[in-house]
């Protein structure tokens, strides 16, 4: 084979001879046979330079045209023999053949000169393969247009050279340097033949700098000399001559010239930076409006072209629009684009300013003509399919299927065939331009995110991470930046600027094309791009243009005119005027067109403030809201502040939608609260439910966010919350809840991150929303929060919220924050969230306790009852179930928020139960006491050490006390307070639980801690009550609440207090009285004592029989404590509250006391119950005394104040109760066992007065028939027998007492003594005297009962006080302070009271016991009186013994007529006895006795020893009132005393004879008128008492003479005789008498007369004698 290339030269020359013979077959033949010669490559250079020169002879003869094609096509391809001039003249040989007249032979060789000219570029390709290793020094290349540079070229490259150098000759219209021959070209051919090299081969020219150089040199100029006449042609007038006749085919250069530049621009834009912007902006201008029609639409299909080339719009953004005094290439390619889409709807008002007649036809998409015969394919019914289309202002454009996205498929680039230019179809240009659009959005944002995102991964990994542009940009300057942190700024700047410059063009384009239109599909691909524009210019930090695209999309959303402020003021701000300049032209920004062709989906009520009309929604609206949904759930992160603008849109969407919140702030469809107004097509109502699910997910999606955008979400909810709240106001519309809806939702997905959102989030909510007058967004705004609150707290957080105390502490201060706010329905949804916090997570609240506590004692008295008995719910669940979980430093605050509901005033049995729950708190300290103490220990010591690393003071109340004990301090003041609330109820109870538990408890107090209980708890609360009771209102209380009756014991205010008053003063007795032990040793003692004493004073003297009763209760309780214990004696555990002790009171039951009182039998028993004589440190016993004195004086006090009688009189007087005057003399004796030693005569004194007052305190008529006794018992009261036993223990301490004390015993007789004398004469009391009425039966009271009761009253008390002073005198008669202070003088004056009243004394029984009193006391009495008679003690007594006889015997007053006999003769025996005491115990003795005492003694025998009836009484009377045996025992003792043996002074014997004398005369008298009446009655028998009286008479006759014959004559008067004989006349009348007793009698006496039968003597005889 290569020998045969060798001698190829000769192989071929006989082929070549045969071609030459011109013969077509022999030509065919040999051509076939160089042919297969070429395809084995065996040619060697010289044959083919012969091969071409034989073939260019036959080109010339025109022959075998196909096959010389053929041929070359074979030579040139197998093989690269062919060069330089061979080359070339085989070159012009195809050329050559191209312009034959034969159409066929044109064709064939246009395609050969294609292949051709493809080949020679091949060749250069290959060859600089096979030297790619070697490595050259490059050639400077001159910048001249000088051939010879091309002697550095290899061999194919220099034939490629000078091809392309003459192709651009040829398109030039010059002659060739190196295709010698040509004869003619077209500028179409040449264009394509360019550009099918510069297509091709563009490696070509970048590598060498030969090629780069002709491109700039040769290509470019050209190129902008063949585009002048399309340029020009705009700038002709219409009338204008046409332009020279090369240029006449006009449309296919200028589409080639568009195919050049559209190669020129994607394969060399780098080296041809300067040419480029010529080109870019010569293609804008092409889009003019008055340009022809065919030629926009080939300017937008290669804009189209450039458009699919992001990379492309890159460099240009970067080599134009970056840099100062350039064109701004890419913007002005955007806003041409706008402009032409919104030329193309703009109808212009002329013609359009076109020359060519055939193109004024076609520009019909302008012409007014078009619209109306195109629109009526948009009628709706009768089934014509919709073709998609734009519409807009009556201006119907179609869409039509132009190109797959995403790549640029022309149609009239590609009709290279047509010399005419083409009929454009309406619709073509726009279909173009907007996908144009659309591949410009999709590419700059595809290629731009997928740099970020390069360059974001490239960040993380390189750990270098640039924060923000602005930063980084600043970091710039610093050599170790690296060269990454350059890279991504300068991108980043890049990526801004293209964003920059087309956002204004492509939104007013985009918006333009979403309002008109009609396609669905078109509509989904212009949200589309807007919502990509929008996210791409979020995540690159561009603010406007990200607002401006959303709010494109917000308003598409939106029904037209629709009164949104959010978008509007946003739309103002980013488009100052609403208008751009684009290239210079002002294009009006169309707004949108209100005649809407879309289908209504939707009716509903507009979100405003006035009620407006109905607004429609259409499926486009839905359709721009799914995008808005989309945007913002995929996008979210990047929205930054226009979340607002999105937001507030969706917020009004799903208003009119009437979507309404449910729980955890999901929307569901919902009906409107307005009513029918909202009207939904079947159509929109299933796409709600996907609507409200998306929605939903867009705010689930939220926790992808970063916080920044989390930030910017919440901000925007919050403002537009704030809007909805401002429409809201002053109207009861239902108002919009979206916001606080989604506030909410977003809340509750992010809760893993709940602290960077928490305080906006809370904050909004509780400062705005609660507090809104609209209930309706109160209640969700409280709904919300407090649903945020409890998912917060169950949420899983990480650490547990158990370890992040600050966390949850954040998270329930919203719930504190609550409580400020008035709102009860807020409260309401507060307080409920606190239950079920504390029902779900009451175990793990920890810290938050204090918080939790704090709200539910926040509410307000004033705040209502649900709210009341909710918040209370709260707190009764945490005392039964979470004391044990809380820190024990709340136990402090739960005891003060249950006090706070003691304290309110609208349920009793809110506050009742809370008292309850006090009780129940105490109970579980002491439980737990010894825990709680530790903890609180800690707590204490931990607080202490940071209060003084601050050097500040610890503060806290009770300070001093241990914590535990000020826990309990703070528990007793709380149930302090409760003591004194108004309501009488809630006192009671919690007087009751104060006192409890201070007694049940009290032991675990430290001991220094009782003297803050007694002083501040105990006396404080005291003073309060005390005040109170004394100021309450004496008004009557009506029933209680109409059904309630009210005691009448209980129905003033004044009357409840008492209650108080009685318990506290009860209850801190008794504490006192338990813990006498621990309260001794503490140093005030003394001084608490007295304050006490003081209180039960200020009670006992409260003008309140209840209180001041109870008071002495207490006083009474607190004497019951002896000397104080020993240690050892202290009891372990603290006695039981209630432990009974014996108390000196009656068995009285008193309202509200229900303690019962024993009372025991004597007072020896009581006090034999004292350990009294336990012996004691002196010192005890000092301060004892002191105690014990000061009770004395507190005592003397109380009863000197209150029996003190009152100065007037009239209806309101206060009297003192029996019952508490019975109480406080039962105090004396209990107290004097302890005073008694330095019990004085002064205090005896004081005593005195006491008892006799009161017992001179009267009865009121409604008391008295309890307090007395019915008429017939004679029954001392209670008072009065306490009285006596007063007096009593007195006289037994005096009895056992020393010496000095006996000289008592008087003042206790004369005490006595008083009171004796009540039995006649009631005491007076003040004013209120006491009246004798005529009938001494009665005495009567002024103001009171039926006195009789009153006055019986006395006679008992005053009896026995008689008993008992007789009992005393019989013990104590000797004493000497008994004999000196006269009190047997004393004893006989009182009783002569009685004695001489007799039956007019009150009671018979009163007299009689004073007799044998007086019997008793004499009979000892008047033996010491004989004793000392000589000292003149007595001497005063006896004249009052007689007047006392006297008296008695000889009564002025009358019996009762009713008396009986027999009484009547009890009573006379009463008579017979104190003569018998006379005849025995003092006439015997008279030497002993005063004389004239004796004198009185025998004239009142003397008086009683004759009857001396008056005349007056009846017959019958008389009979009964002669008391014989009295009279009859008178005159023995007189006669006896008259003529005893023993008479020794002339005194006595003149007594005797006086009386004798009496006798007689009185012996005479009755006589005489015996005889009288026996005569005047005939045969009627005498009266018996007459009867009587008479034999009496005469056995006293015969009596006396019996005695005087006894008796020594001397003793014996002469008169006396005489008067004895006397007599004899009178008894002889008397003989006649019938009655035989009589006639015995008579016997008896005239016996006797024998002995003075004597014979007469002589007068002188008698006279001597």
């Amino acid at each position: 084979m290569p020998a045969l290339k060798e001698n190829s030269s000769e192989v071929v020359q006989p082929f070549l001879m045969g071609c030459g013979t011109k013969e077509p077959k022999i030509t065919q033949l040999c051509l076939a046979a160089i042919q297969r010669l070429m395809s084995h490559e065996v040619v060697s250079e010289t044959a083919a330079g012969n091969i071409i020169n034989m073939l260019w002879q036959l080109m010339e003869n025109s022959l075998e045209e196909l096959k010389l094609l053929q041929t070359v096509l074979v030579l040139l391809t197998t093989n690269t023999v062919v060069h330089d001039e061979a080359l070339s003249k085989a070159i012009v040989l195809c050329f050559r053949l191209h312009f034959t007249k034969d159409n066929i032979t044109n064709n064939t060789a246009a395609a050969t000169v294609r292949q051709v000219v493809t080949v020679v570029f091949e060749r250069m390709v290959a060859e600089d393969e096979r030297h790619k290793d070697v490595v050259e020094q490059p050639v400077l290349v001159q910048g001249n247009s000088n051939r010879r540079s091309v002697s550095t070229l290899k061999p194919c490259a220099k034939d490629a050279y000078m091809l392309f150098q003459d192709l651009c000759q040829l398109v030039n219209a010059d002659a060739p340097y190196w295709l010698v021959g040509m004869t003619e070209m077209t500028r179409t051919f040449g264009l394509e033949l360019l550009e099918s090299v510069l297509n091709d081969f563009p490696q070509v020219f970048l590598q060498h700098q030969e090629f780069s150089f002709l491109l700039k040199e040769r290509v470019c100029p050209l190129v902008i000399k063949l585009f002048s006449p399309n340029i020009k042609f705009r700038q002709g007038s219409c009338t204008s001559s046409s332009p020279a006749p090369v240029e006449k085919p006009y449309f296919p250069i200028c589409m080639r010239l568009l195919r050049v530049v559209s190669v020129l621009i994607k394969q060399f834009y780098s080296l041809l930076v300067t040419e480029c912007e010529i080109f870019l902006s010569l293609l804008v201008k092409f889009l003019d409006a008055d340009k022809p029609q065919w030629l926009r639409a080939v300017a937008v299909e290669s804009i189209h072209r450039l458009c699919v080339q992001p990379q492309l719009l890159r460099s240009f953004c970067q080599s134009y629009d970056m840099k100062q005094h350039s064109t701004k290439v890419f913007r002005d390619i955007v806003n041409a684009l706008g402009s032409f889409i919104q030329s193309l709807f703009l109808v212009p008002t002329t013609g359009t300013p076109s020359t060519t007649t055939n193109q004024a036809g076609n520009n019909n998409s302008g012409g007014p003509a078009s619209a109306p015969a195109n629109s009526g394919m948009l009628g709706m019914g009768g089934g014509v399919t919709v073709l998609p289309a734009f519409e807009y202002r009556g201006t119907w454009i179609p869409i039509l299927t132009v190109t797959v996205q995403g790549s640029a498929k022309a149609t009239y680039l590609e009709m290279l065939d047509k010399v005419e230019p083409p009929t454009i179809p309406e619709g073509y240009a726009m279909s173009v331009a907007f996908h144009c659009l659309l591949d410009l959005v999709r590419g700059i944002t595809t290629m731009i995110e997928g740099e970020l995102g390069q360059v974001e991964t490239e960040s993380q990994t390189t750990t270098e991470t640039a924060s923000s542009p602005a930063q980084s940009l600043e970091q710039q300057d610093f050599q170790s930046v690296s060269d990454q942190m350059d890279k991504e700024t300068v991108s980043r700047a890049v990526w801004e600027e293209m964003v920059n410059a087309c956002w204004c063009g492509l939104l007013a384009a985009l918006s333009l094309l979403l309002d008109a239109s009609t396609d669905e599909a078109a509509t989904e691909n212009i949200l589309k791009a807007e919502l990509t524009m929008a996210a791409l210019c979020g995540r690159l930090g561009l603010v406007t243009s990200r607002d401006a695209f959303i709010t494109a999309i917000c308003k598409g959303s939106l029904p037209p005119h629709y009164a949104l402020t959010v978008l509007n003021t946003t739309t103002a701000a980013t488009f100052s005027s609403k208008s751009y300049s684009i290239q210079g032209q002002n294009v009006q920004m169309i707004s949108p067109s209100s005649e809407s062709h879309q289908q209504v989906v939707a009716v509903g009520q507009p979100l405003a403030v006035q009620p407006q009309g109905t607004v429609m929604l259409t499926s486009k609206n839905i359709q721009c809201m799914r995008t808005l949904l989309n945007l913002a759930h995929c996008h979210g992160a990047v929205l930054g502040t226009s979340w607002q603008l999105v937001l507030a849109t969706l917020q009004h969407l799903v208003w009119i939608l009437g979507l309404k919140p449910g729980s955890g702030g999901a929307l569901k469809p919902g009906r409107a609260v307005e009513g029918p107004s909202t009207v939904l097509t079947t159509a929109v109502m299933t796409d709600l439910p996907v609507i409200s699910n998306i929605l939903s997910r867009l705010f689930e999606s939220s926790q992808y966010l970063d916080d920044v955008s989390l930030h910017h979400l919440i901000n925007a909810l919050c403002s537009l919350s704030l809007e909805a709240m401002d429409m809201a106001y002053g109207n009861n519309k239902e108002p919009s809840l979206f916001a606080v809806a989604k506030l909410l939702e977003t809340g509750l997905v992010n809760m893993h991150r709940i602290e960077i959102l928490w305080r906006p989030l809370t904050g909004h909510l509780l400062e705005k929303v609660c507090q809104h007058p609209n209930s309706r967004m109160r209640e969700w705004g409280a709904e919300a929060l407090t649903s945020l609150i409890k998912a917060g707290l169950t949420f899983n957080h990480d650490p547990p919220l158990s370890q992040n105390q600050r966390l949850q502490l954040l998270l329930l201060n919203p719930l504190k924050e609550l409580s400020s706010i008035i709102h009860p329905d807020i409260r309401l949804k507060q307080l409920e969230c606190v239950l079920q916090i504390l029902q779900s997570q009451g175990d793990s609240l920890g810290p938050g306790w204090p918080l939790v506590l704090g709200v539910m004692g926040a509410i307000r008295n004033d705040q209502g009852e649900s709210l009341i008995r909710t918040a209370f719910q709260c707190l009764q669940l945490v005392v039964t179930d979470f004391l044990p979980t809380m820190p024990c430093t709340c136990l402090q605050i739960v005891v003060d928020v249950a006090g706070s509901f003691g304290l309110h005033n609208q349920e009793l049995n809110i506050s009742l139960t809370s008292i309850g729950l006090l009780w129940n708190i105490s109970d579980y300290f002491f439980q737990r006491g010894e825990t709680i103490e530790k903890e609180l220990n800690r707590e204490e010591a931990a607080q202490q050490k940071q209060a003084e690393e601050k050097g500040v003071v610890l503060n806290r109340p009770f300070h001093p006390a241990p914590p535990f004990d000020c826990l309990w301090l703070c528990l007793y003041a709380k149930l302090g307070e409760l003591c004194v609330d108004p309501r009488p109820a809630v006192r009671k109870s919690a007087g009751q639980t104060l006192f409890s538990t201070i007694g049940a408890h009290g032991t675990l107090l430290q001991h220094s801690t009782w003297h803050t209980v007694i002083w501040k708890v105990l006396f404080h609360l005291l003073d309060r009550v005390r005040e109170a009771s004394t100021t309450a209102d004496k008004e009557k209380i009506e029933s209680g609440g109409g059904n309630i009756l009210i005691h009448h014991s209980r129905d003033t205010a004044e009357k409840q207090w008492a209650e108080t008053w009685v318990l506290t003063l009860a209850g801190v007795a008794r504490i006192f009285n338990t813990r006498r032990y621990l309260l001794q040793p503490l140093g005030d003692f003394p001084k608490a004592w007295d304050v006490l004493l003081d209180h039960i004073q200020s009670a006992a003297l409260s003008k309140n029989n209840e209180v001041s009763l109870a008071a002495l209760k207490s006083f009474q309780e607190i004497l019951q404590i002896v000397s104080p214990m020993r240690d050892s004696d202290k009891p372990e555990t603290p006695p039981a509250v209630n432990v009974p002790v014996p108390v000196l009171i009656g068995p009285m039951s008193t309202p509200g006391l229900s303690r019962p009182f024993m009372r025991t039998d004597s007072i020896g028993e009581r006090l034999a119950r004292y350990p009294g004589s336990e012996p004691s440190i002196v010192t005890d016993e000092i301060e004892d005394l002191n105690l014990w004195w000061a009770a004395w004086n507190t005592w003397y006090r109380i009863g000197s104040e209150s029996t003190k009688p009152p100065l007037t009189c009239d209806k309101l007087t206060f009297i003192p109760s029996q019952p508490f005057l019975t109480a406080l003399i039962q105090i004396f004796p209990a107290l004097y066992q302890h005073i008694k030693t330095g019990f004085s005569m002064d205090d005896l004194q004081k005593l005195g007065i006491i008892l006799h007052s009161a017992v001179s305190v009267p009865i009121s008529s409604d008391a008295s028939p309890f307090i007395l006794p019915s008429y017939t018992e004679a029954v001392l009261t209670s008072l009065q027998e306490a009285v006596l036993t007063a007096l009593d223990v007195l006289q037994k301490a005096i009895c056992i007492g020393p010496e000095n004390m006996q000289i008592m015993y008087p003042a206790i007789f004369d005490q006595l003594l008083a009171f004796v004398e009540f039995s006649c004469k009631p005491p007076q009391y003040g004013q209120l005297e006491t009246k004798h009425i005529a009938n001494a039966k009665y005495n009567q009271i002024q103001l009171f009962a039926p006195a009789e009761w009153v006055a019986l009253n006395y006679v008992p008390f005053a009896e026995r006080s008689l008993e008992v002073v007789v009992d005393l005198y019989q013990k104590t008669a000797c004493h000497k302070a008994v004999v000196n202070e006269k009190v047997l003088q004393n004893v006989i004056t009182t009783l002569r009271i009685p004695l001489s009243l007799k039956y007019a004394c009150p009671s018979e029984t009163t007299w009689k016991l004073a007799v044998s009193s007086l019997l008793k006391v004499l009979s000892i009495g008047l033996p010491v009186a004989r004793q000392h008679a000589s000292s003149g003690k007595f001497d005063s007594m006896w004249p009052e013994l007689a007047n006392t006889f006297e008296d008695f015997l000889f009564t002025k007053s009358i019996p009762p007529d009713n008396l009986s006999i027999q009484e009547f003769q009890r009573n006379e025996n009463i008579d017979v006895e104190v003569v018998q005491l006379i005849s025995t115990e003092i006439l015997p003795y008279a030497n002993f006795i005063p004389k004239d005492f004796v004198g009185q003694i025998m004239t009142m025998l003397n008086k009683g020893s004759i009857h001396s009836q008056s005349s007056s009484f009846t017959e019958a009377e008389i009979d009964i009132r002669m008391r014989e045996e009295f009279s009859k025992m008178c005159f023995e003792t007189l006669l006896q005393f008259s003529f005893s043996n023993k008479v020794t002074t002339p005194q006595e014997g003149y007594i005797s004879r006086m009386a004798l004398s009496v006798l007689l005369k009185r012996s005479q008298d009755v006589l005489h008128r015996y005889i009288e009446d026996e005569r005047l009655s005939g045969k009627c028998p005498l009266p018996r008492q007459q009867v009587t009286e008479i034999i009496f008479v005469l056995k006293a006759v015969s009596t006396l003479i019996d005695s005087l014959k006894k008796t020594q004559p001397e003793n014996v008067d002469g008169n006396t005789w005489a008067q004895v004989i006397a007599l004899y006349p009178t008894l002889v009348e008397c003989i006649t008498c019938s009655s035989p007793e009589i006639c015995s009698a008579l016997k008896e006496a005239l016996v006797p007369f024998k002995d003075f039968m004597h014979p007469p003597a002589s007068k002188v005889q008698n006279g001597e004698s």
